[in-house]
């Protein structure tokens, strides 16, 4: 990776360079802000983790997974994982790592950062066995729910999709993907601007947003607006989405040449893209709770376990540990796993101290091995 050159010789970088494209200008670190927002919403006070935390790679569950993204747990415990470049969902079971394809999803469009991205599964799987998905077609990005029937053959086991949610804002980059449903068991989807940077401050634009909506997709009472799904808006490009042991919403963002972000979720507010990258301190504007340079993070999925939460990096390529103090930091971000395993793209928390994470070398990003991508278990404190 090339030295930093001086700031009044650097030339921007366009859009993704520095989020979830190939690597660009080293950028030196910079100490993330120790305090959270002082609009956080009070919640339960808990101990403090150890300042000090470990990840350490215990097994690969599977390998030979090509462009896995979105990344979900059925109630027994299997993973499912799609690939976005290739528009499938396979199943991979939690003791052997035998894969077993589900099917395609039909109108995915892959290009660019965009194809099929995040994965759910329905909070009443067990009566509808419903598989959320957040993809991309050739008009725009949508979120579409299957039924996932398994007697049937593999590769046959995924119904027509139902789209719950259509027109988000598609693009070569900045897709955002990332679908999870809360403790309230309503959904949520992170969206990026599309290189648009105009849209992540358009209330009306479903680009560069964090959404929550009902499982038909329709605006939650509580939201916002009572006529819309926009939760929170200022975002560039949202990956990762996870909620602490006090049912506050976190999320990772992309920042363009200078600040990757963790930022608090509040409903209504505002996160700052295009004004602010990174701590801005400007009024109007919420700060993130920690904040790295691109070149160390280029975050995209993030999990919550051990009282901390868990940031994959792609760029960065390293897993991030960041404890919690309620809704604050509660000591400085810790690096793990730095170029161990190549690039990181998802985090999902498996119970107690384990997490599964996704190695992302083959999304035309990468440098693939024999054997990528994987599935790694790793146990954290």
């Amino acid at each position: 990776m090339t030295a930093l050159l001086a700031a009044a010789l650097l030339v921007p970088v366009a859009g993704c360079a520095s989020g979830d494209g190939p690597a660009g200008p080293a950028a030196t670190s910079s100490p993330p802000r120790g305090s959270a927002p002082a609009t956080t919403t009070p919640g339960p006070t808990r101990s403090a983790p150890p300042d000090k935390g470990s990840a350490t790679v215990v097994s690969t569950l599977t390998n030979d997974l090509k462009s896995p993204w979105g990344l979900a747990a059925l109630p027994d415990g299997d993973l499912l994982v799609s690939s976005r470049d290739e528009g499938t969902i396979t199943r991979v079971d939690a003791e052997t790592g035998e894969q077993t394809r589900l099917g395609s999803v039909p109108g995915v469009a892959p290009a660019g950062e965009g194809g099929l991205m995040g994965l759910a599964v329905s909070p009443s799987y067990a009566s509808d066995h419903q598989i959320y998905a957040y993809f991309t077609t050739e008009s725009d990005n949508r979120i579409a729910r299957m039924l996932h029937d398994e007697r049937k053959p593999a590769g046959q086991q995924l119904g027509a999709p139902d789209t719950v949610l259509r027109g988000i804002p598609k693009g070569t980059i900045h897709n955002g993907g990332r679908i999870a449903f809360g403790p309230d068991k309503m959904l949520y989807a992170g969206t990026g601007e599309t290189g648009d940077t105009g849209l992540a401050q358009d209330k009306a634009s479903l680009g560069g947003k964090i959404l929550r909506m009902t499982p038909d997709g329709q605006p939650v009472h509580g939201n916002p607006s009572a006529d819309s799904v926009v939760y929170s808006y200022g975002h560039r490009n949202v990956q990762g989405l996870a909620w602490d042991a006090d049912k506050r919403l976190w999320a990772a963002e992309f920042g363009q040449n200078t600040w990757d972000e963790l930022n608090l979720i509040e409903p209504g507010k505002n996160y700052g893209w295009p004004e602010v990258e990174g701590t801005g301190s400007k009024p109007g504007f919420v700060d993130p709770v920690a904040q790295w340079r691109t070149s160390e993070a280029s975050p995209s999925g993030i999990a919550y376990a051990q009282g901390s939460i868990w940031m994959a990096g792609l760029r960065g390529e390293r897993l991030w540990r960041i404890p919690l103090s309620g809704a604050e930091r509660s000591a400085e971000p810790e690096a793990f796993l730095a170029e161990k395993h190549g690039r990181l793209r998802t985090v999902l928390a498996a119970g107690g101290s384990a997490l599964w994470l996704v190695t992302s070398e083959t999304d035309n990003r990468g440098t693939p091995e024999p054997g990528d991508d994987k599935i790694l278990r790793v146990e954290v404190k």
